[in-house]
């Protein structure tokens, strides 16, 4: 028996431009920044008001890294083996020359914490605790700042020692180290169940509300920071690698080149104290919203609740976060799905917040998902859309190598190469060879994408017009300045937002930038 062969349309997408100042375009974010500055560029440079929290050692490194990012980081000279020209690197400008904004590294509200303090906390025998306690000293010590003086800060700056990165984690073992006895029990990780008790006031349980949190540190500080001020984390071995050296006389840590790192703590300084983002994509059409759905399990819920909240971005990049109700949403082992008052207060909420920016509706409203949509929060969807928006369903899903699409020459398949299965999936490399850079930054050879076109209130788009747009969400990554990442900003970090909001401490409005997030 012969069956018909069928024919696989392979397509491909040019790389997005992003816009700059002047109007002008570029598809690499460090050329745009390095020729014409960040597209809201202010005539003068602008001061911005830095407050800094570390150790001793910790701020003299952020203090001796912020002198150098005032000039030229150079790129390192190519190693054994390395191509002359690596053009996916660039010379670091200086902050003012790239950016526009400026601060005095010597001028910087500089709050120090006591490294045995740090030392001591985190080797409580409890995690939750030891991670709060380590936590409290960075909170405490900001909080105590503001109290006192009357200077707003822009963006804080938590310089963090190893040990807080080596603790303070989930999962964190601590073997070999002496540990201290706290307040609590070495295995308690949930409140104590004493329900009775606790609502006959004869016990408080307040102090228990740390295991409302999960164990991590850096979802602790952003989710306390959300009324604050966005918050920049970053290692001491980042800013002085050759400061922390082993046995062999090589650094603990491989770190990025100083050039690379200069680029992105840079563009996040910029990101979290400007109103507008550096880049923003050019050419996007008018009228078009993108919302990035996020499930995430809430830590220790007695009823297995989860929290919904949704990321709404626009062709400026930028995006707010969304926080919908907490509740039983969970329906299989990797299903979540919205009953329909909270599907439709959720969306009524985003397209509110639209209308104040814009005057009027979206004409696209793309709903981006890791799962389906049932009939339920579907319809509640539609029903709390305008008449005059389109609301579309997208599905983007990872591969792990189910699918592998191969070319000639030394290099894998181009970034931006789609292999359309029918009008309504696809596959989408959003990571592979990219000519510009003549280079494929990745391990192995690039997995694609799986986007399905799966609903639409009126007649679905064209599925390369989603691919196009998918392309361009890959290039808004605020918190780097990357050429691209290998998914869209709504699907990127639905995780880290999730893990965020599903903390006991955050305890937030119900809207916030996305800057605070990250």
């Amino acid at each position: 028996m012969k069956f018909p062969e069928k024919s696989l349309l392979i397509e491909h997408f040019d790389e997005p431009d992003l816009e700059f100042a002047f109007s002008q375009r570029s598809p690499h974010p460090k050329d745009g920044l390095f020729l014409y500055g960040p597209h809201a560029r202010a005539k003068k440079t602008r001061e911005i008001s830095v407050g800094v929290v570390g150790t001793n050692e910790g701020i003299v490194h952020f203090r001796t890294w912020s002198h150098k990012l005032n000039d030229v980081v150079q790129v390192p000279p190519p190693g054994k083996g390395e191509k002359k020209d690596r053009l996916h690197l660039a010379n670091f400008p200086g902050l003012e020359a790239a950016f526009g904004i400026s601060y005095d590294p010597d001028k910087c509200s500089f709050l120090s914490i006591p490294l045995h303090d740090i030392d001591r906390v985190s080797r409580v025998w409890n995690l939750n605790e030891a991670v709060e306690k380590v936590a409290r000293l960075y909170i405490d010590r900001v909080k105590k700042h503001l109290r006192n003086e009357e200077q707003s800060i822009d963006v804080w700056v938590l310089v963090l020692p190893e040990i807080v990165y080596e603790r303070c984690r989930p999962g964190s073992k601590r073997t070999g180290l002496a540990m201290e006895k706290g307040d609590f029990a070495k295995r308690q990780k949930a409140r104590s169940n004493l329900p009775l008790l606790a609502s006959a006031g004869v016990i408080d349980q307040t102090v228990e509300e740390i295991f409302d949190d999960v164990p991590d540190f850096h979802r602790r500080i952003k989710a306390e920071f959300l009324n604050i001020a966005p918050t920049q984390l970053v290692r001491e071995t980042t800013l002085a690698p050759g400061a922390f050296l082993n046995s062999a006389n090589y650094p603990i840590r491989r770190t990025q080149d100083a050039a690379t790192v200069a680029w992105n703590l840079a563009t996040g300084l910029y990101y979290k104290t400007q109103p507008r983002p550096p880049w923003r994509l050019a050419g996007v059409r008018p009228g078009v919203c993108y919302i990035g759905m996020v499930y995430k399990n809430l830590p220790n819920d007695p009823n297995g609740h989860a929290c919904c909240a949704a990321q709404m971005f626009l062709n400026e990049g930028d995006g707010i976060v969304f926080r919908g109700a907490n509740g039983p949403w969970k329906t299989g082992e990797y299903e979540y799905h919205l009953k329909a008052e909270a599907a439709t207060n959720l969306l009524e909420v985003v397209l509110n917040t639209y209308r104040s920016m814009h005057g009027e509706p979206p004409k696209e409203l793309f709903i981006h998902g890791q799962t389906f949509f049932n009939d339920e929060e579907w319809n509640a969807f539609v029903d709390a859309a305008p008449k005059e928006t389109n609301v579309v369903g997208v599905r983007i899903r990872t591969t792990s190598g189910e699918t592998k699409l191969f070319r000639d020459g030394d290099y894998p398949v181009l970034r931006g190469t789609a292999l359309l299965l029918d009008e309504q999936t696809a596959y989408l490399w959003t990571t592979g060879y990219v000519p510009q850079l003549d280079t494929y930054i990745g391990p192995e050879t690039p997995n694609p994408l799986h986007i399905t076109l799966i609903r639409s209130k009126r007649a679905k788009p064209n599925i390369r017009t989603v691919l196009a747009d998918i392309m361009g969400l890959t290039k808004i990554n605020y918190n780097s300045c990357n050429f691209n990442d290998g998914l869209p900003v709504t699907v990127r970090f639905a995780r880290m937002v999730g893990d965020v909001l599903t903390m006991g401490s955050a305890k937030g409005e119900g809207k916030q930038q996305f800057k605070f997030y990250v």
